[in-house]
């Protein structure tokens, strides 16, 4: 009996000792499901489009307080029409100067004088020539008046047989000699007394005066130096002794896109700032347009006349020009002539540009009309309003619909 049941017990299944191999195999199962849901959700954080980073820009109007408003800027500098770079005619050594930078002058002010003993010389000489040929003339006529005399005496003499008529033809010879002779020394006095003008003229040249009113901007020689109107002397000769501005023909002369010269004309109102003082607007127009580009720069150069004279304004000062659009006569306000934005918030090309205007977190491209730019600055003629908030960021991110994250 005990033999069966120890044979039955051999046959019986031991289910206790499987358990543990089936517990362990789901553990690891679970843990391979985890790590791929984990690695799942990793891979699509990381795949998944994140919202561009921007910043935020607002349009602002150019226009306001029914005044006219910038259709264009364009920069530029202050020029002097007249101003010259006085030279002394003839070329003599400087013995005196008479002007320091920044001194007012008058036309016609002595400023410098040059060494004139040589040419002081020169002019006594010219002097003793005519007084020379003036005495030889003199001679000359009262030899012409004895030989006339004796002309004629000789002449009346042959009419009663007294004396040849070879007698009569020498004296007449003599007579006509002495004529010629006075002709020649009366051109000759004419030709020293010429002599003696350019002696005179060297000599006043020697003076140097001041050709127009103006400031003294530039003092180029030193007294003992040697100045000339044209190059020499191997580079020791100064060929200015100063240059002179004429404060009144101050200008400002600006280059302008040509791709916008179209809204420039003649008297157009203009608004113009000094970069020394950029609080202070100074009115102008325009005087012209110069007729000809600059293929270089792709510019044209106009000229603007300042309608306020002021001693702040000093040439080569650099200013930034903004061209007025026209007041509506009759009109209660003024039509918006477009807002500026900053030119970082602009993909331009030309005359027209890509902006992204944001709404909300997503933001809508839009093509808009350009005006010129000017420094940090560009004018929107058309496609945008004033206020609209536009995003400023990496472009080759942003597209339409795209989402994005103002940043500060």
């Amino acid at each position: 009996m005990d033999d069966k049941s120890a044979l039955l017990n051999q046959l019986r299944i031991d289910r206790g000792g499987q358990s543990a191999p089936s517990r362990t195999g789901k553990l690891w199962l679970a843990g391979i499901v985890t790590l791929l849901a984990i690695a799942t959700v990793a891979a699509w954080l990381w795949t998944r489009p994140g919202a561009v980073r921007v910043h935020a820009a607002s349009a602002q109007s150019i226009t306001g307080g029914g005044s006219a408003g910038s259709i264009l800027d364009a920069s530029g500098y202050v020029v002097a029409r007249r101003q010259a770079t006085v030279a002394s005619k003839i070329t003599a050594k400087m013995i005196e100067l008479d002007i320091e930078e920044g001194d007012h002058v008058k036309a016609g002010q002595i400023i410098a004088k040059l060494d004139d003993s040589n040419i002081r010389a020169a002019l006594n000489q010219s002097s003793a020539q005519l007084d020379f040929a003036k005495a030889s003339l003199a001679e000359t006529q009262v030899n012409l008046a004895n030989a006339q005399r004796d002309y004629e005496r000789q002449k009346s003499l042959v009419q009663g047989h007294f004396v040849s008529q070879a007698a009569l033809d020498n004296s007449q010879t003599t007579f006509d000699g002495l004529r010629a002779q006075l002709a020649t020394q009366r051109s000759n006095v004419d030709v020293v007394a010429e002599g003696m003008k350019v002696a005179q003229r060297n000599l006043d040249d020697t003076i140097v005066r001041a050709p127009f009113s103006g400031i003294v901007t530039v003092k180029a020689a030193q007294p003992g130096e040697m100045v000339s109107p044209i190059s020499a002397g191997g580079g020791f000769t100064r060929t200015g002794i100063g240059t002179i501005v004429d404060m009144d023909s101050l200008e400002f002369q600006v280059d302008v896109n040509e791709n916008f010269i179209n809204k420039v004309r003649a008297d157009q109102k203009v608004s113009a700032k000094l970069n020394a003082y950029p609080d202070w607007q100074i009115p102008g127009h325009v005087i012209a347009v110069i007729p000809t580009a600059d293929r270089s720069k792709g510019t044209v150069t106009v000229r603007i006349a300042l309608d306020q004279k002021d001693s702040r304004v000093l040439p080569e000062m650099g200013v930034r020009v903004s061209f007025l659009a026209e007041s509506a006569e009759g009109a209660d306000s003024k039509p918006a002539v477009g807002v500026n934005v900053p030119v970082s918030a602009v993909q331009a090309s030309g005359e027209t540009g890509v902006v992204f205007v944001l709404r909300g977190d997503i933001v809508e491209r839009r093509a808009v009309r350009l005006g010129a730019s000017s420094g940090e600055n560009a004018t929107v003629l058309s496609g945008l309003t004033a206020g609209d908030r536009l995003a400023i960021g990496d472009f080759t991110q942003l597209k339409d619909g795209a989402k994005v994250r103002v940043e500060q």
